[in-house]
């Protein structure tokens, strides 16, 4: 009995103490997400970018990182990474340490498109992707050498269907945005057209400007300066509603040929598994500084408007690529260029 007494009387404080431990290790369990939240970013952060410098979505990166080291009082570094039409930068934020510190640029042909066009992809990316924000968006044009005699729509489809041999359209590569649109375009307006790839948008401004292609898709920042001076010929368009920086020109809507939608968006994006209030810090501090009327005027400059969207749209815009273009694709028997 004196035994039994003495054990019962020592363990009597332990079980108090057991919970208090517990409700202690409980309680930093929870806080432990907030704290990690409100020291982002605790070091350095890396923004890739999975395109050569002076891209634009390159561009779109440093002006983001530049104004959220001055916001943060932390360094953002813009580390190129290019390849696999973007695929090789976009596989380095996906396979990142999902702590907030590697950080992405990507634009529709590494999250949607290429996909559909290679054989095999390093990332899946409803699986290691999560979506932050559409930064930016940049609508495509249709542009012409000015020796084609249209000035619409209409009138370039009828010179088309007359003389498609005489007709051939630039693109910055198989599969990419520029050749999808055009593809779309050719088959609404029930023509076939020859395609030549090039390597980026420079090289098909300079082959339309040279009369070697007629006509193609392309950012709108690219072709702009030259339709100012009267080399190019600009008809329309290719985004859902005309363009606040280039109001005068129609819709390929407008001008009877529907759903044929190629903006040139620029999303931010973080490898699968950051935190969820992590993630929310980062686009609330994103968000912010694309209100700031600097960085608006500095995107202007590239015909780009900022859009700074939820996740929830951003997967939403992603779905739609998909939807829109991979029976593009599956009607072309596209791949991409290997």
């Amino acid at each position: 009995m004196e035994i039994r007494a003495r054990y019962a009387i020592a363990r009597q404080p332990i079980l108090p103490a057991i919970l208090k431990a517990a409700v202690a290790i409980a309680a930093i369990l929870f806080l432990c997400p907030a704290a990690s939240a409100q020291n982002w970013p605790s070091r350095p952060v890396t923004i890739v970018s999975p395109f050569l410098a002076g891209s634009t979505p390159d561009a779109v990166a440093r002006i983001i990182a530049e104004r959220l080291q001055r916001k943060l009082g932390q360094t953002f570094v813009v580390e190129n990474r290019t390849g696999a039409s973007g695929n090789t930068g976009t596989a380095v934020v996906a396979k990142a340490a999902p702590d907030g510190h590697t950080l992405g640029v990507s634009i529709v042909g590494p999250l949607v498109i290429n996909a559909l066009l290679f054989p095999q992809m390093p990332y899946e990316t409803s699986r290691d992707i999560a979506p932050i924000m559409i930064l930016a968006s940049q609508p495509s044009v249709l542009t012409l050498n000015p020796t084609v005699k249209a000035d619409d729509v209409s009138a370039l489809i009828a010179i088309m269907k007359k003389d498609a041999d005489k007709i051939a359209y630039g693109s910055i590569g198989r599969g990419s945005l520029s050749h999808l649109a055009m593809e779309s375009f050719a088959a609404k307006a029930g023509v076939r057209l020859l395609h030549v790839p090039y390597a980026g948008s420079p090289a098909v401004v300079t082959a339309l400007l040279r009369g070697d292609v007629q006509v193609a898709v392309l950012p709108a920042g690219a072709v702009v300066p030259h339709a100012a001076e009267g080399k190019l010929k600009m008809l329309a368009v290719t985004s859902a509603r005309r363009s606040p920086l280039l109001p005068l020109l129609p819709t390929l809507a407008e001008s009877g040929i529907a759903n044929v939608e190629a903006d040139a968006w620029v999303g931010l994006i973080a490898p699968i598994g950051v935190p969820a209030d992590t993630l929310v810090r980062i686009r609330e501090n994103v968000a912010e500084i694309m209100r700031e009327p600097e960085l608006i005027e500095k995107l202007k400059l590239q015909f780009m408007t900022p859009v700074a969207g939820t996740a929830d749209e951003f997967r939403a815009v992603l779905r739609e690529e998909y939807a829109r273009w991979s029976p593009v694709i599956a009607a072309g028997a596209i791949k991409a260029d290997q």
